[in-house]
Parts: structure tokens; C-alpha cells; sequence
């Protein structure tokens, strides 16, 4: 893989620069292939976004300062563990509680695979740009605009998310959600949380196509070019990259869900950032940290190799 990269909305990264194959005989050799790779990135990430879930809403519910007040009443704790949050979670919603959320998470995933790749494509082609000749910080600008326009078209789709994995929200359906919202909150509800979660996506984007190249630039070539060893290295440096931006972004995602679930009491960024400051000190911004890391790196890595054998099989690369 070479260093101009394109970064999926939720991390992945993907070769931009890799030539497209195209087979006269094959029947979707008309389609355009950033019509192919929205095809095959929606596919891969509906696929890892239902098989993570859990560790989104656990993440949520760790984030959820709700949830630490009734802990604390409980069980005298003032944050309960990951595994707490677990258990508690099949205890009262049963198996199926920990997919709470799934709905609005896919419908937020499938649209921004193929908003982000649209945006992509838009902004290359205004810049007079080819994949060949985009370089290493161009994509990463590139990826970063992207992924905030796909944000911003987004937000409320991840506002719903948030509240349905909370279970502070007692939402019926998509639609019931964003008319109770309208309704009792306006256009704001809808959009809150805006600003820290463009601070969390668009720059774990850049971030992790910088890690990620900068991890395969240490990896010898020989071992690149190794069939045998060439997917461990993706896996592995997807890994690696998912862990660094994930801790990097983990302020501003816990600033998004309190603003998120609470607008009334975090108005703002800046508000939610002296209470999560004044409550639980500078760990409190890295709660949720460990689930969060552990979905983003494993739907990098598994992403990434559901899509390479999907955009293979379609005629790709």
C-alpha cells in the first residue's frame, strides 16, 4: 500500500491509489469505482458496526454521568467498571439490551460511507487531482474535510444514537425520535453535540492514516511484499493506529455524549469540559476509553479486511 491514503469515516483506511482493474466482460464495469468502494465499505461496515455494538453502548453508558449518580447510590461506587456496565445491562434488557442502538447506528454508518467517499471524490476532482498524484498530507486534509461534511449531515442521526444506547431515552422508532426531539428541542436537540464530535471524527481520521502509514513505514518492505505476511501487518498497523487516535479523540467523545444527553445541562463544550473536569479530574476524560478502543480497532481491522476481499471479488483493484 502506498502513503497516499484515503481514511474511512470510522477510521479504516483504504488505498486510494491502488489502479482499478476492470474486467470488458464484467457486467459492473460501467460503475464508477467510488461506487463500488461505497458498495463495498457499506457492506463491511453494517457488518462490524451490528458485530460491535455492545462496546459502543457499554462505552456510552460508562460516559454517561446519569449512570455514575446511580452506580454510586447502589453499589457505593462513583464510576462502575466496563464489566459492571455489562452485566448490568443483561441483567435488566436481557442478550438482546446490548444491540440497543443498532438501528440508528447503521443508519448513521451506511449513508456516512458513502457521504464521506462522495465528499472525497467532489474535493479531488475540484482540486484537479487523480489518485496517483494526491499525496500523503493531501489525503489527510482531504479526509479531515470529508469527514466533517458527512459529520455535519450526520449529526443527527449520532444525536439519536447516543440517546438510544444511553438508556435514558425511551425512543419507539427513528422516526419517533427526531419528531420527540424536533418537537421539544428544535433544530439545536438535533444538532447538539456538533462541535465535539467534528473534534473527535474529523481529526481521528488524519490521525489515524498517520499513524497507520507511519507504523507500515517502520515494518520492513520485504515483509510488505510477502503474501504471507502482508495482511498481519495491515491487521497489525491497523491496530496500532486505532489505539493511538482513539486515545487522542476520547476527550472530545466524552464531551459529545454528555452534551448530547444532557443539553439542557452542557449547552456547550466548554461546560461539559468543567463539570467532566470539576467531577472526575483529567481521567474523566478518557472514560469509556477501553471499550471505545477496543470497537474502534477491531471494526478498523475487521473492516479493512472484509473490504480488501469484497473490492477484490467486484473488480476494485
Amino acid at each position: 500500500m502506498s502513503h497516499s491514503l484515503g481514511a474511512f469515516s470510522n477510521g479504516w483506511a483504504i488505498d486510494t491509489t491502488a489502479p482499478v482493474a476492470h474486467d470488458p466482460k464484467s457486467p459492473d464495469k460501467d460503475y464508477h469505482p467510488v461506487f463500488k468502494a461505497f458498495l463495498a465499505g457499506s457492506f463491511s461496515g453494517t457488518f462490524s458496526t451490528i458485530l460491535f455494538q455492545p462496546l459502543d453502548l457499554v462505552k456510552t453508558r460508562l460516559q454517561n454521568p446519569g449512570q455514575h449518580v446511580v452506580a454510586a447510590t447502589v453499589n457505593s461506587r462513583i464510576q462502575p467498571g466496563m464489566i459492571t456496565i455489562f452485566v448490568n445491562i443483561v441483567r435488566q434488557e436481557q442478550i438482546i439490551g446490548l444491540w440497543r442502538g443498532m438501528v440508528p447506528s447503521i443508519a448513521r454508518c451506511v449513508p456516512g460511507v458513502g457521504l464521506y467517499f462522495s465528499s472525497l471524490h467532489w474535493l479531488k476532482t475540484k482540486l484537479g487531482k487523480t489518485r496517483q498524484d494526491l499525496g500523503a498530507m493531501e489525503a489527510v486534509a482531504l479526509g479531515v474535510i470529508a469527514r466533517t461534511m458527512s459529520g455535519v449531515a450526520l449529526i443527527p442521526m449520532t444525536v439519536i444514537k447516543t440517546r438510544y444506547e444511553s438508556g435514558v431515552y425511551k425512543y419507539n422508532s427513528l422516526g419517533g425520535a427526531l419528531k420527540a426531539i424536533y418537537k421539544a428541542e428544535g433544530f439545536r436537540g438535533l444538532s447538539c453535540g456538533l462541535g465535539p464530535t467534528l473534534a473527535r471524527d474529523a481529526p481521528f481520521s488524519g490521525l489515524y492514516l498517520m499513524f497507520y502509514t507511519q507504523a507500515k513505514q517502520a515494518i520492513p518492505k520485504e515483509c510488505l511484499q510477502s503474501p504471507a505476511t502482508a495482511s498481519i501487518v495491515n491487521f497489525s498497523c491497523g491496530i496500532v493506529a486505532g489505539i493511538a487516535a482513539s486515545l487522542a479523540t476520547n476527550p472530545a467523545d466524552v464531551l459529545k455524549t454528555n452534551m448530547q444527553l444532557y443539553p439542557d445541562k452542557f449547552p456547550n463544550a466548554f461546560s461539559a469540559a468543567v463539570y467532566v473536569h470539576q467531577t472526575y479530574g483529567i481521567k474523566g476524560y478518557f472514560k469509556g476509553a477501553v471499550p471505545r478502543m477496543l470497537r474502534r480497532t477491531l471494526m478498523a481491522a475487521m473492516a479493512w479486511t472484509v473490504f480488501e476481499e469484497i473490492t477484490r471479488s467486484i473488480g476494485l483493484k
